[in-house]
């Protein structure tokens, strides 16, 4: 999903509209909804420091926005493989299934660990019904791991 797929997803969960966010993230009132509708549609990408004041705004992490082509399968593997090169992603079967694990090697493991382990708990926290999905949305959306905040 490109990056303006994104904010359109983002925003639309947040039920903000392309004129509110154009002008929240400092765009001239007047053509904040156009530059809006023309980054959700691929048009223009946003500068890096744009993209970071509409993160701001919807109140995610620009992380969020900037996501890898996984439009398609092809593009899913290829980000696999990737992930392979460097964070030690180890491909393997269980129970019949293809499984992704961490090598406990690499030198990216222990990080990687915590996060994915921060990632299992709130999954779980929505299934007990501990949290809602938005409050899970929420979270995955704003994600910054505690060792990375300021």
């Amino acid at each position: 999903m490109a990056i303006g797929e994104r904010i359109r997803f983002i925003r639309n969960l947040r039920g903000i509209t392309q004129k509110a966010l154009g002008k929240a993230a400092g765009l001239p009132e007047r053509t904040a909804d156009i530059r809006i509708a023309q980054y959700e549609s691929g048009v223009r990408v946003p500068k890096q420091e744009l993209t970071s004041q509409i993160a701001d705004v919807l109140g995610i992490s620009p992380n969020a926005l900037n996501v890898p082509d996984i439009d398609s399968c092809t593009g899913v593997m290829h980000t696999l493989f990737t992930l392979e090169d460097l964070y030690g992603f180890v491909i393997s079967r269980h129970d019949g299934q293809p499984v992704i694990k961490l090598n406990p090697n690499c030198d990216k493991y222990p990080q990687l660990h915590r996060m994915l382990l921060d990632w299992l708990t709130k999954k779980q926290m929505l299934n007990s019904g501990a949290i809602t999905r938005e409050e899970y949305d929420d979270w995955r959306y704003s994600y910054v791991p505690e060792d990375d905040k300021d």
